[in-house]
């Protein structure tokens, strides 16, 4: 087991990758009173084409089938898994987002007996025709109610007029069409592909002894049988780098309409810049579109947003893509207002009294998401899951300079890769 101490941060993480290619990373914090537990798999709602286990041939799998095996493991065959984290005093949930799926638990005791309930069910899948056909019924519900839900169909809708063929632009749920083509066998194929060991992470951040708790990860482990697989092979269709549409909008039973701006880069490459530039996208946005940013103020003086207005950015190891927007009473106005700024950032230049302030705000936003046991074990899975430390992510930011952001800001848009998307009110009859 490896042991590295960050000493800035006065913080150890363990870590080891056992025989069957499971990593584990243990960071522990005796002063804390909850422990978080997080199992990962480097298979989310883009991974629809590939080869599966111990075949030859790619295929494609239907839309939302890793959210609709995520929905699964927690069912067995005479029990929910729920229970078992219910009658601990633990909590249990999982998610699935474009690149992972994961499952987890927070718990202020038996962290032992949690660990291992988690490591288990996870790794024993149970899918039959009645409970896969009764599951289609929930999620369809599921994807109903986002259907209904405006916030819901502008981020999706947006991330639509970006995309041409990626699979981002898909909803992670799928549709109520797509989920009825799911089988038992789909979901074992999906399942037997991505859920190797080799192809996850556990992690586990708060109070335990990091030696028991390697310990009994390494033995759950050694009992199970896993046969050796290759790489995955996963395939992506190519994209372009324009955008898909301009513009583009839908009516739905609002009172006030949504207007998203989409900013879309170029396939992301991993490379050593790669968490600086997602810090520089996370800053410069702030920088510009919080509350207390350069360009808020006269956007609210002009009645071009409320509460509801926000952005953010998604950088992942094949795609990367930022939004700006909320409510608006002038969605066109609105738009061209923000396209105009983005144009501007060509030739803007930060001062050296700007560029302290926006360094020190990240800073302190980095250090209180050090604090909490869910946030590091997220990131340190994430960053972990792309090649990188998350433990290097505050030296990046120290070493980032002035003249670093400036060039980054002053290419980063450009002006064929912004997209419009809007959610206006139905037409009343």
């Amino acid at each position: 087991m490896a042991k590295k101490h960050y000493e800035q941060l006065k913080e150890t993480v363990y870590s080891e990758t056992l025989p069957n290619g499971l990593r584990v990373l243990l960071m522990p914090k005796p002063e804390m009173t909850q422990t978080f537990g997080i199992f990962t798999t480097d298979y989310g709602s883009i991974d629809q084409s590939f080869v599966p286990i111990n075949e030859k041939d790619l295929i494609t799998v239907p839309d939302g089938i890793a959210h609709f095996l995520e929905h699964k493991l927690f069912e067995k065959e005479d029990h929910d898994v729920f229970q078992f984290f219910t009658q601990r005093g633990a909590s249990a949930n999982a998610y699935t987002s474009f690149t992972k799926t994961a499952y987890l638990f927070t718990a202020t005791s038996d962290i032992a007996e949690n660990a291992t309930t988690l490591l288990d069910f996870v790794q024993d899948p149970y899918f039959s025709d009645a409970s896969v056909e009764k599951e289609k019924g929930i999620i369809a519900q599921e994807i109903q109610m986002y259907d209904d839900q405006p916030d819901w169909r502008a981020f999706f809708g947006v991330i639509d007029a970006l995309y041409h063929h990626h699979p981002v632009q898909i909803d992670i749920a799928g549709t109520v069409e797509s989920i009825q083509a799911i089988s038992k066998e789909d979901l074992y194929t999906c399942y037997h592909t991505f859920y190797h060991p080799s192809n996850m992470i556990f992690t586990l951040t708060g109070n335990f002894d990091p030696d028991e708790m390697m310990e009994l990860i390494r033995k759950n482990q050694a009992e199970k049988n896993f046969e050796k697989v290759e790489t995955i092979k996963r395939d992506l269709p190519v994209e372009p780098t324009t955008v898909n549409k301009k513009n583009a909008s839908i009516e739905m039973p609002v009172s006030i309409s949504k207007c998203m701006i989409g900013i879309k880069e170029e396939q992301v490459k991993i490379t050593d810049t790669f968490m600086a530039e997602e810090l520089m996208a996370d800053m410069l946005l702030d920088y510009f579109y919080s509350k207390s940013g350069e360009y808020y103020q006269e956007l609210y003086d002009g009645d071009l947003i409320d509460a509801k207005f926000g952005f953010e950015s998604h950088r992942q190891k094949n795609f990367a893509f930022s939004i700006i927007g909320g409510n608006t009473n002038k969605p066109d106005v609105f738009a061209e207002k923000i396209k105009q700024q983005l144009a501007s950032w060509k030739t803007y230049q930060l001062t050296d009294e700007a560029f302290l302030r926006m360094k020190k705000k990240k800073i302190g936003e980095v250090l209180r998401e050090m604090n909490s046991m869910s946030d590091v074990a997220n990131q340190l899975t994430h960053y972990e899951m792309i090649g990188f430390d998350f433990f290097d992510l505050l030296p990046t930011l120290e070493k980032l300079t002035k003249d670093q952001v400036n060039q980054f800001l002053n290419h980063w848009i450009i002006e064929e890769n912004i997209a419009v998307f809007q959610v206006n009110p139905s037409e009343q009859k």
